[in-house]
């Protein structure tokens, strides 16, 4: 169901367990929607993709999902219509179930220890898969712990993700500076069988 979004991205791999997919991007056209861009091949999690995500099994998570009001990147915005965040070191974002903060931004002291469990690098230390990157408003409403986080569409690295949807620099810059935010975009991730039901 794509309520009363005027933009979607739409992911689609041949089966739940494929480690790619083929992105494509929409406009709401009156009553129509009108491909604007793609078909693209995109990289999705080392375990393909699954409607029962959890944190930590290097999945996809599959259904319709909003894109969050900030971008984040190491370098410079790129002249995307959202807010920017320019990613420092001390830049996480929390993968501990048991934090207050988990699934969400948080900044640290650059070289300070963070108060939850570091499974991963500061986004810092990511420069190139987060050189720029939007984040998938996945497990948000309400944050369920455990449930996965983190979920971006990132700039690719040439394989799978751990979870992420990923495009080459190039054709992710296309898709984050087309994305408007009055729009309502939504990004749309299943097997082709059953993205044919949105």
């Amino acid at each position: 169901w794509t309520g009363s979004a005027r933009q979607l991205i739409t992911v689609a791999s041949l089966r739940h367990s494929a480690t790619n997919g083929m992105l494509r991007a929409w406009e709401k056209r009156g009553e129509c929607w009108e491909q604007v861009a793609g078909p693209w091949p995109a990289w999705v999690g080392q375990r393909g993709i699954s409607e029962r995500k959890r944190e930590g099994d290097r999945k996809t998570p599959s259904g319709a999902f909003g894109i969050q009001r900030t971008m984040y990147g190491v370098a410079p915005n790129p002249g995307v219509r959202y807010r920017y965040h320019r990613v420092v070191c001390g830049d996480w974002w929390v993968e501990d179930p048991a934090s207050p903060s988990y699934n969400r931004f948080r900044h640290v002291r650059c070289g300070a220890t963070p108060p939850f469990r570091v499974v991963s690098e500061d986004m810092s230390r990511s420069p190139e898969a987060y050189k720029y990157l939007a984040v998938i408003d996945y497990n948000t409403s309400p944050v369920v712990p455990g449930r996965g986080s983190g979920i971006f569409l990132h700039v690719s690295r040439g394989n799978p993700t751990i979870g992420c949807v990923s495009l080459p620099e190039g054709r992710l810059l296309t898709i984050l500076r087309w994305l408007r935010p009055a729009k309502g975009p939504l990004i749309v991730i299943g097997t082709r069988k059953t993205i044919r039901r949105f």
